[in-house]
């Protein structure tokens, strides 16, 4: 009997080298964390910052609620990593609810904590499908963010992007287009929103190239618990949640260390195809949950610097 191509499929992966067979961790990783809202998560927090510190992360940000709603918990948040634990850290800023002075004042606050990095965002509205309005005496757009940014200190810049298209634009060039104005205003590097397809990564970083983009773009990698929160996130910003991940999860919402494994399962192997594709930079959601990230950096080979985890 002729195999089918499925059999010859299976076939070829009972007899191929084991996916993470010798990786020697040329890679760096980085790590974002949200503001804590209560003691408890601050020392939620606290403790992923010093599991993932010993990985030594190329730098580890913190996020920027919406309308500014956490800007006080995101300096301090910031600042303490900094001061305490001896990392580079970034702070988002966003363009909403705020004018060019009050953004002037808080980028001259981080520049006095010691912050040297920003993750510089246009920022949505708060409510799900809201248009973005920018503040009447803002920054319009993201790329006028970063320009305001750099006019007001030699910050290092990272901006926003999207391999499955922010839901705002009008096409995949006219997104690919913001990303280069954003780039062209100062921003160093791009961190990608989260995505689960490698082929589409891939696919979005050869249009990058052929729209002549030369700035590193980091996959932004999101170790999925749930689908349902998942979804709502993925609503927000035009990735797409494949129908098998909904399979895999199917039965688990009352044994917790069941999808963390099958969470960590998925997502390493995202990233080893990645990998396999010639990236060595990969950057992680982890809300605040460290052991995720801890355990897929480990597969790839990162090791803590001096062997102490």
């Amino acid at each position: 009997m002729t195999p089918t191509l499925d059999q010859l499929h299976e076939a070829r992966t009972a007899v191929d080298t084991p996916l993470f067979s010798g990786l020697p961790g040329d890679v760096d990783v980085s790590f974002e964390f949200f503001p804590p809202k209560t003691e408890k998560m601050e020392e939620q927090l606290w403790d992923a910052v010093q599991q993932l510190k010993p990985l030594a992360p190329s730098f580890v940000s913190v996020t920027y609620g919406a309308g500014g709603s956490t800007r006080e918990r995101t300096h301090a948040t910031v600042a303490r990593i900094i001061s305490e634990a001896n990392m580079p850290a970034a702070a988002h800023l966003t363009c909403v609810g705020a004018s060019k002075a009050e953004i002037r004042e808080v980028a001259e606050q981080y520049w006095e904590a010691g912050v040297r990095h920003i993750v510089a965002l246009r920022g949505d509205a708060g409510e799900p499908g809201a248009p973005f309005t920018p503040h009447p005496e803002g920054f319009a757009t993201a790329a006028d963010l970063v320009a305001g940014l750099k006019e007001i200190a030699d910050f290092d810049i990272s901006v926003a992007a999207y391999p499955e298209t922010h839901p705002d634009a009008d096409c995949p060039q006219a997104d690919i287009d913001n990303l280069k104005r954003k780039l062209d205003a100062g921003a160093s590097r791009a961190i990608s929103q989260f995505f689960f397809s490698a082929d589409k990564f891939f696919a979005f970083r050869d249009q990058l190239a052929a729209s002549g983009i030369e700035q590193p773009v980091l996959p932004g990698i999101l170790p999925v618990t749930n689908v349902a929160q998942a979804r709502k996130f993925a609503g927000a910003c035009g990735a797409e949640i494949p129908e098998w991940m909904d399979g895999l999860f199917e039965g688990l919402d009352a044994k917790p260390a069941a999808r963390k494994l099958v969470a960590a399962t998925v997502a390493a192997e995202l990233c080893r195809r990645l990998y396999a594709g010639g990236v060595r930079d990969f950057h992680f959601y982890t809300l605040n949950r460290p052991e995720l990230a801890y355990a897929i950096c480990h597969m790839l080979g990162k090791r803590p610097v001096g062997g102490i985890a």
